[in-house]
């Protein structure tokens, strides 16, 4: 499994970046048997988003580091560097560019775009 992540370089510029996802086989739930599952990552809190259909933004830097997995709907993502990502339902983006130039997010689904935010700070 990949997810995608959007950071900020040296000189501020956001760029995309796909991060693989490691999984080992533990016990989780005893006595439920093992499963395959990552290392966990300590959170602050989460929450629900939705972006309405049409919407589309300025151009800004994330506030926190923070991961969103798409429930419904469909954004495009472009960082300042020119590259564009779609996020989809399933799909799961980290941000971590907290300075620098930023992202534009506009929502390219005839539906609102919701999603599940877990910020990190």
């Amino acid at each position: 499994m990949n997810y995608r992540k959007l950071y900020s370089d040296k000189d501020g510029e956001s760029r995309w970046v796909d991060v693989e996802v490691f999984f080992e086989e533990r016990t989780f739930a005893p006595p439920a048997k093992a499963i395959e599952i990552s290392e966990p990552e300590p959170v602050k809190q989460m929450m629900f988003l939705r972006l309405c259909a049409g919407w589309n933004e300025p151009i800004h830097p994330t506030p926190v580091a923070q991961k969103l997995i798409c429930l419904s709907g469909t954004v495009r993502v472009t960082a300042s560097d020119g590259m564009c990502n779609e996020i989809s339902p399933g799909d799961v983006w980290h941000m971590e560019d907290k300075h620098g130039k930023g992202h534009h997010t506009e929502v390219t689904s005839k539906e609102d775009f919701v999603a599940l935010i877990v910020q990190y700070e």
